[in-house]
C-alpha cells in the first residue's frame, strides 16, 4: 500500500521531468558540438535536503556549465521507493540524502551505481565516501552535546559515555530512537565498544532522560530554554539555524546554550554527513558526476558552511565565522559506512533498552 501511495505522490513531479528538459539552444556557437543530446544538457536530482543553499548551488552550477538542474524533493525513504519502482525508466541521475546510514541503505537496495572520479577522491577523505564509489559525502555535521550556560559548565562534560553519569538524571534531552541521527550515534558506539556495552549505555541514558524523547533537535534546545532539562544531544547545524532564525524566541534559545564536542581526549566527536550517489540507471551520468565534483569544490563547500552552518568535507576549506566561533575539534575518523552497516543492530538495541 505504501508503494502505491508513493507512486501517486510522485506522478506530478515525474511529469515535470518529462517536459522540463526539451529546449534546444537556438543560438549555437560555432564551437559547440552539434551532436550534443538533450540529456547532456540536464541533470535530474532526487533530494531529501530542503535548504536554500542547495538551490543556490544548483543555479550556480547551471550558470557555470549550462547544464540545467531539475529537482524533486521528498523524504529519503520515499525517494528510494520511487527509484525502485521506476527501475530502468527512472529519470533520476543523482540521489541526495542525509546521514551515512541512509546512503548505505540506498547502496544495499541497489538504486545507486559505482563511479570513479579523481576529483571526488582528491576532495573527499576516504572515511567520508563509500569504498566502492557508490556515494560521496557533501557536508559534515557533528552530533554534540549542548548545555544550559546558566546551569552547566563545560568542565562538567567529557564524553558520550559520561552522559550516563547520575549527575544528569532527569536533565538529559534527546529525540526519538527512530531518528537516523541517533541511530548512527548508537552505531558508532557499537563499533567502538560492542553491542553489550552500547546497549548498557542506551539503558543508562534512558534512565537520565528529563522526558520521553520527542521533537527534533531544535525542540531539545528550546526545552533547555524552558527549563525542562540541562543538556541535549543535537547536530551542530541546528544551533546555526536557531541563532539565525527570524523568531526571537529561537534566537534566545540558541544563545542560551553552549557547544561541547565530546571525546576530545580519545576518539573524537561523532560526525555524520549529507551525501549523494549517482543512480543506477542515470540517463545523464556524466552530468551527475560533474555536479558531484562541483559540490565538492572550494566555492560550493564554503556556501554550505556559510549558508547552512555545515562543516566542509573538503579539507582546507575555511569555516564560516560562526563555525570558527565554536572552535576546532577532533572528529571520530571511523569509516562512515560502518554506521549504515550497524544500523539494524542499533535499532534493535534501542528497542531493547527502552529508548522510545
Amino acid at each position: 500500500m505504501k508503494q502505491l501511495q508513493y507512486i501517486a505522490l510522485f506522478v506530478a513531479s515525474f511529469a515535470l521531468f518529462s517536459c522540463g528538459g526539451n529546449d534546444t539552444p537556438t543560438d549555437t556557437p560555432d564551437t559547440t558540438d552539434t551532436t550534443a543530446t538533450v540529456e547532456e544538457q540536464e541533470v535530474n536530482v532526487y533530494t531529501h535536503r530542503h535548504y536554500d543553499a542547495d538551490q543556490q548551488l544548483f543555479d550556480k552550477f547551471t550558470e557555470t556549465t549550462g547544464i540545467k538542474v531539475n529537482v524533486v524533493k521528498a523524504k529519503a525513504d520515499e525517494l528510494m521507493v520511487r527509484l525502485e519502482t521506476e527501475g530502468e525508466n527512472s529519470p533520476a541521475d543523482l540521489l541526495v540524502t542525509v546521514d551515512a546510514g541512509r546512503l548505505v541503505q540506498a547502496k544495499e537496495k541497489g538504486v545507486l551505481q559505482s563511479i570513479h572520479s579523481d576529483v571526488l577522491e582528491q576532495n573527499i577523505p576516504e572515511n567520508l565516501r563509500d569504498e566502492d564509489g557508490y556515494w560521496y559525502g557533501q557536508t559534515i555535521r557533528a552530533r554534540i552535546v549542548v548545555y544550559a550556560k546558566d546551569r552547566v559548565t563545560p568542565e562538567m562534560l567529557t564524553t558520550y559515555e559520561d552522559l550516563t553519569n547520575p549527575q544528569w538524571k532527569g536533565k538529559l534531552l534527546t529525540r526519538s530512537s527512530e531518528n537516523i541521527y541517533n541511530q548512527s550515534l548508537m552505531a558508532s558506539l557499537i563499533v567502538h565498544h560492542g553491542e553489550e556495552r552500547a546497549k548498557a549505555w542506551a539503558e543508562e541514558v534512558v534512565a537520565n532522560m528529563a522526558r520521553a524523547p520527542k521533537g527534533n533537535d531544535r525542540d531539545q534546545v528550546k526545552a533547555i530554554a524552558a527549563g525542562q532539562g540541562d543538556i541535549a544531544i543535537v547536530n551542530t547545524y541546528y544551533i546555526g539555524k536557531l541563532l539565525n532564525s527570524d523568531d526571537e524566541a529561537e534566537v534566545a534559545a540558541g544563545e542560551g546554550v553552549g557547544i561541547f564536542f565530546p571525546n576530545q581526549n580519545d576518539r573524537g566527536a561523532h560526525i555524520n554527513i549529507s551525501g549523494a550517489g549517482v543512480t543506477k540507471y542515470a540517463p545523464n551520468k556524466e552530468n551527475a558526476i560533474k555536479l558531484l565534483e562541483f559540490l565538492s569544490g572550494n566555492d560550493a563547500q564554503r556556501v554550505f558552511a556559510e549558508a547552512n552552518y555545515e562543516y566542509p568535507v573538503k579539507p582546507g576549506v575555511e569555516y564560516s565565522s560562526l563555525l570558527q566561533s565554536w572552535g576546532e575539534f577532533k572528529a571520530d575518523s571511523i569509516s562512515l559506512s560502518l554506521l549504515g552497516i550497524n544500523n539494524s543492530a542499533a535499532v534493535k538495541l534501542f528497542d531493547e533498552a527502552g529508548w522510545k
